[in-house]
C-alpha cells in the first residue's frame, strides 16, 4: 500500500488539462509547457528580502493562444489569480508573461518580481 500514495498523485496530474514535465528556470511554481524550451543562457535569478527575481525566456513551434490557454489552465492550480491579460499574482509576487515572434516561432518571457 506503500504505492498508492504515488498512484494517486500520477492519476490526478495525468487527468489534468494541463500538465507540464519540468518547470521554467528557477521556479518550482511555474510549468514549462511541453513545446516550450528555455533558452540557454536567458534564465536569471535573484533573492532578495522583498522577494525574488527570476528572468527566462523559451521558445517554442507553439501558437501564442494555446501558450495563454495552458498558463490559464495551470497557474491557479499552483496558486497564481489572474490579474490581467498574461498576469498573475501569488502572495507577493506578480508573475507576468511577454510574447515574441509570429505564431510557430514564438518566444515567451517569463518575469517574476515582488509586488
Amino acid at each position: 500500500m506503500r504505492w498508492l500514495p504515488a498512484l494517486l498523485s500520477t492519476l490526478i496530474l495525468a487527468a489534468s488539462p494541463a500538465s507540464a514535465e519540468e518547470f521554467v528556470s528557477g521556479t518550482e511554481d511555474v510549468p514549462l509547457m511541453t513545446g516550450l524550451a528555455i533558452i540557454p543562457g536567458s534564465a536569471l535569478v535573484f533573492d532578495k528580502p522583498e522577494g525574488r527575481i527570476v528572468e527566462a525566456q523559451a521558445h517554442g513551434v507553439l501558437a501564442r493562444a494555446k501558450v495563454e490557454a495552458f498558463y490559464d489552465a495551470s497557474l491557479p492550480q499552483l496558486g497564481w489569480k489572474k490579474i490581467g491579460t498574461d498576469r498573475w499574482q501569488r502572495d507577493a509576487e506578480r508573475l507576468k508573461l511577454d510574447f515574441t515572434g509570429a505564431d510557430g516561432h514564438l518566444t515567451v518571457g517569463f518575469t517574476i518580481s515582488p509586488q
